[in-house]
């Protein structure tokens, strides 16, 4: 890989610091970006393994746990666009750090939080910091790294999230099993400080800044409008979900709509008039982009609520240990490793085809773990499941990399990190909406008085809203531009 040079370009991109690049070297600068996008993905996962003990040690009712989980996803999700914009104006490099930092004052507060309300509001503080870094991270990406370096570079991006996915199962469990210096849950969230101060070391000596042009300016009244936007239209669909729908979350999915159309509408109007919007509506016009993200919603929301369903299955309706869970989920990330390798010398050769054939291959992997799961029923071995979950693996690997790629080619520097983050919410939006989906199929399904034997049918049936986005991921990307991967 090679880094972009230190010259301001004609597009308005600046990078501050010509010395910083030029010592860095390429995989220097991105072994400190995937630092801080593992720990970040690896958060939203692991704290659903470590719920239970949470919730024992601290006495915390069912409210409370869910506002751990959804207080650091909702500040996660609704504020990554405004976090984008922030590197455009201030610098990317600076607040990739300054949520490095964040990042870690939090993880440590999450680790002696000495009751719930204090964990909570450190869990939403730890998801703001991540809405302030993990942005910045696809922004240098896409103007460090050019050419066949800037697919592999993203590749490696979509190989992190996978694992990091993956392994949040499954360090969770081994931390709270193996209950390290008696830490027990606290384990999984202290973690974090030590690997985020090594990376906070080396960001300044090896990531080079970058910036949008000199003009760029924050717009407050966007980012506000966005950010409501997101909020209310998580909290309704993951919160909704949790409490059986009441009225209160189809009013807030109804203020989200509204909300929605205000932002259009003020964004369209502040760059009719050469302002600087929080988006630029000029982004949604090439086809790259704005079919791209779409089919980003839908492979997430396949991606994101699989794992949900499976852990549910597995730890509640098969009876296994968080440990156990995870290290079944050791096979998706085995499949998930091995394409998201391969996939760096495919995508040159095959382009959005890889994007195409990568959701098909999830949608006939979990089509055969529906079908082994209906053989096995709920006294066979889960370990007839690791087939079917290394081809669903294998597409996964294929999907997320190049599919990143392809949205976030031919975006303009000046608007890489505002891109990035609509990019990163697509992802974790479509993530949170997968499970609402998953979840209002699944419930119903499993009935009240649930036994065991229920979960296997249940299982199946919420699978078949997965297999059907997989679908529409593939046939969004069959209208993606060109043959090749840019």
């Amino acid at each position: 890989m090679t880094s972009g040079t230190s010259t301001p370009t004609a597009t308005g991109e600046a990078l501050a610091d010509p010395t910083t690049a030029a010592e860095a070297t390429a995989w220097g600068t991105l072994a400190v970006l995937m630092v801080g996008t593992f720990i970040t993905v690896l958060d939203y996962f692991i704290a659903n393994v470590a719920a239970p003990s949470v919730q024992r040690d601290l006495n915390a009712s069912s409210a409370q746990i869910q506002g751990v989980i959804v207080g650091y996803g909702v500040a996660f999700t609704a504020g990554m666009i405004t976090g984008g914009r922030l590197g455009d104006v201030y610098g990317r490099r600076r607040m990739f750090a300054l949520g490095l930092l964040l990042f870690t004052v939090a993880s440590a507060a999450c680790g002696v939080a000495p009751n719930a309300e204090a964990l909570i509001v450190a869990r939403v503080v730890q998801g703001t910091a991540a809405a302030l870094m993990v942005p910045q991270v696809l922004g240098i990406l896409g103007t460090v790294y050019t050419g066949p370096s800037r697919a592999q570079a993203f590749n490696v991006y979509g190989l992190v999230i996978g694992l990091a996915g993956v392994f949040g199962q499954v360090i969770g469990g081994v931390l709270i099993t193996v209950d390290v210096a008696g830490l027990d849950w606290r384990a999984v969230f202290l973690l974090n400080v030590p690997i985020c101060l090594v990376a906070l070391a080396y960001t300044y000596r090896v990531v080079p800044e970058s910036r949008g042009s000199a003009r760029t300016r924050l717009d407050l009244t966007g980012a506000a409008l966005v950010t409501a936007t997101l909020v209310l239209l998580v909290v309704s669909l993951v919160e909704g979900r949790e409490q059986g729908w009441p009225a209160w979350s189809f009013g807030c999915l109804a203020l989200a709509a509204v909300l929605s159309g205000a932002s259009v509408l003020h964004l369209r109007r502040r760059a009719a008039r050469g302002a600087d919007p929080l988006i630029d509506p000029a982004l949604f016009r090439g086809r790259g982009f704005s079919v791209g993200l779409a089919a980003m919603v839908a492979y997430f929301l396949a991606m994101g609520s699989f794992f949900f369903l499976l852990a549910l299955y597995l730890q509640q309706g098969r009876g296994l240990s968080p440990l156990e869970s995870g290290l079944l989920f050791l096979a998706l990330g085995a499949g998930y490793f091995g394409s998201s390798l391969a996939s760096m010398q495919l995508v040159a050769r095959m382009g959005r085809w890889l994007v195409v054939a990568g959701p098909l291959t999830i949608a006939v992997g979990y089509t055969l773990v529906g079908i082994t799961v209906w053989a096995t029923g709920s006294t066979g071995s889960p370990a007839w499941l690791v087939p079917a979950l290394l081809v669903a693996g294998l597409g996964m690997g294929m999907t997320t990399g190049p599919l990143t790629n392809v949205v976030l080619t031919g975006v303009a520097p000046e608007h890489a990190a505002s891109a990035s983050g609509a990019a990163n919410t697509a992802q974790e939006g479509g993530a949170a909406l997968g499970v609402a989906v998953a979840g209002a199929v699944f419930y119903p399904a499993l009935g009240v008085a649930a036994r065991a034997t229920d979960y296997p049918d249940a299982f199946d049936v919420a699978l078949i809203p997965l297999v059907a986005c997989c679908l529409v991921a593939a046939t969004l990307a069959l209208l993606l531009p060109g043959r090749r991967a840019q």
